[in-house]
């Protein structure tokens, strides 16, 4: 988000007769402080409200030592840059707004919110955004550099570390409630007032239009997304809805894609770049089933695009120079490459999100066998409180009542179809892990005699899990104990010997596409604590 000049040339610029100094060694050194009228001023304040309305009251993942370790090793290795380079100790304010990009959208993966002291994955942060600090010094063409420095860090960072040890921001922060609704004000006024100084506000809009209409004809084919904050998948207007209003969008369309130093010059230039963003992050994303893949598709689309700008803009120049005066011709065929342009983008967005609506088609079908649950029979379930933060109907105890007679019907479906080894009744109740680990357990029984489990529930405790780790999306988790009754069957389907022993297990379940719960983890008996 290093959105001016560098802090090289601000500071070979700024010197000035009667400046002020600080003796080193015996020698006089300049020493060059920030300008109020800086938009990297305006920036700073913006993303450090943001992260501090976040902290305190939206539950960022974030600790005050990660966001400080960003900005000591942005802001110290840019000091000593500048200072060997032009012998001057200039404020660096480009590299510490990478860092605070950095740390705005960078999340270590199973961090806890209000563990505001926590040093966990602080090396990251240092890392992730040192390496956007030096991407500015070394990968550029001619007098800019090429990528936005917080951009091409973050984007390499989460492909090569991946989902199991860092994510980007979520894309939903919570319910809109006040501190919700102030950061969105901080974020649109922040960010429209910053565009319009530098003139990039259509740009901006150009990138948002073009992003709009791509979310949309991908929710529109059904695209859906698994994430960490709902126990269902997000589709159809809901998974437009949730993109097209993210914050993490916004703070993307306001504070990343507007980087002067990285956008062609000329506002036709930039709007034909913004919306090459708003086309490239859309196909970047559209493959994906889960929310990490999503959002670093739409940071990636940054990165592709910036890479390609120095030849873009050149390209543009030299058909701007050629372009004769502007007649009802040119004005024609302007229009109808628009509308071509409009339909190959549709066409092609549709083609990528394919293998998202392959993965998401398969609705499982109804159980083949019916079984009455007496729901008096189960205990009262017990509810986390976490759990009303994504489901407030889950969270009543007839919401809870109503899983537990879920996950009774589903186990005894289990059990039905191991006793009559016929794995194509399990996917009228399991999905994931536990649908594939059922399987085996069948194919290994051929020939052989197989243990068939039942359960009597004493206790029930509902509560949110991540079986699957965070980006595989949330679960309702019922922790339970009780009796489990084993009871072998001969490979003819005579039952051989039967035993019982205590269980405390917890059973992960979520709804795929269907209404129903599916039993997705598999549990692993052990004794009660």
């Amino acid at each position: 988000m290093a959105v001016t000049v560098d802090a090289e040339a601000e500071a070979a610029t700024t010197l000035a007769p009667g400046a002020r100094t600080l003796t080193l060694g015996g020698r006089a050194v300049p020493v060059v402080f920030p300008k109020l009228r800086d938009p990297r001023i305006h920036l700073a304040v913006t993303t450090f409200t943001i992260i501090t309305i976040g902290m305190v009251w939206l539950d960022f993942r974030l600790s005050i030592p990660q966001v400080a370790a960003a900005l000591l090793a942005c802001g110290g290795l840019d000091l000593l840059r500048t200072y060997r380079v032009q012998g001057v100790l200039a404020w660096p304010a480009s590299a510490l707004q990478t860092a605070t990009s950095t740390a705005l959208i960078l999340r270590v993966t199973g961090m806890q919110a209000h563990d505001w002291w926590s040093f966990q994955g602080w090396y990251y942060f240092a890392g992730i955004a040192t390496v956007g600090v030096l991407s500015k010094y070394y990968i550029r063409y001619g007098d800019r550099h090429v990528f936005n420095p917080s951009n091409v860090a973050l984007v390499a960072a989460f492909v090569v570390f991946g989902a199991d040890r860092i994510e980007p921001l979520d894309f939903w922060w919570g319910p809109l409630r006040p501190a919700m609704l102030a950061a969105y004000a901080v974020i649109l006024i922040g960010g429209i007032t910053l565009c319009r100084r530098l003139g990039l506000l259509a740009m901006a809009v150009a990138f948002y239009a073009t992003f709009m209409l791509g979310v949309g004809v991908l929710a529109a084919l059904g695209q859906s997304i698994t994430t960490q904050w709902s126990l269902t998948p997000i589709s159809g207007l809901h998974y437009w809805w949730i993109l097209v209003t993210s914050p993490e969008t916004l703070i993307f369309l306001f504070f990343m894609i507007t980087d002067p130093r990285t956008t062609p010059s000329g506002r036709r230039a930039r709007i034909a770049f913004g919306c090459a963003v708003g086309v490239m992050s859309t196909l970047l994303l559209a493959p994906w089933e889960t929310e990490f893949g999503t959002k670093v598709g739409l940071l990636a689309g940054l990165l592709v695009v910036t890479a390609a700008r120095p030849f873009l803009e050149r390209r543009w120049s030299l058909r701007t120079a050629r372009a004769p005066r502007d007649d009802a011709r040119r004005g024609a065929l302007t229009f109808a490459a628009a509308i071509a342009a409009t339909a190959g983008f549709v066409s092609v967005v549709a083609l990528a999100g394919t293998a998202n609506r392959s993965a998401a088609s398969s609705d499982p079908p109804a159980a083949a066998v019916d079984f009455e649950i007496d729901a008096a029979s189960l205990p009262a379930v017990s509810i986390d409180d976490d759990v009303a933060g994504l489901s407030a109907a889950l969270a009543t105890p007839a919401g809870a009542e109503d899983l537990a007679a879920t996950l009774a019907f589903d186990l005894a479906v289990e059990a039905q179809a191991l006793m009559t080894r016929d794995p194509s009744m399990l996917t009228a109740v399991d999905h994931g892990q536990r649908l594939e680990n059922l399987r085996t357990t069948i194919d290994q029984a051929a020939g052989s005699a197989i243990v068939v489990p039942s359960y009597e529930f004493d206790t029930l405790h509902l509560s949110i899990v991540y079986p699957g780790g965070f980006q595989s999306g949330a679960n309702a988790g019922l922790a339970a104990t009780g009796t489990m009754r084993l009871t072998t069957y001969g490979p003819h389907g005579e039952p051989l010997e039967t035993s019982q022993q205590p269980f405390h297990t917890m059973f992960s379940l979520r709804k795929i596409n269907s209404e129903r719960w599916l039993v997705t983890d598999t549990p692993s008996p052990s004794e009660p604590d």
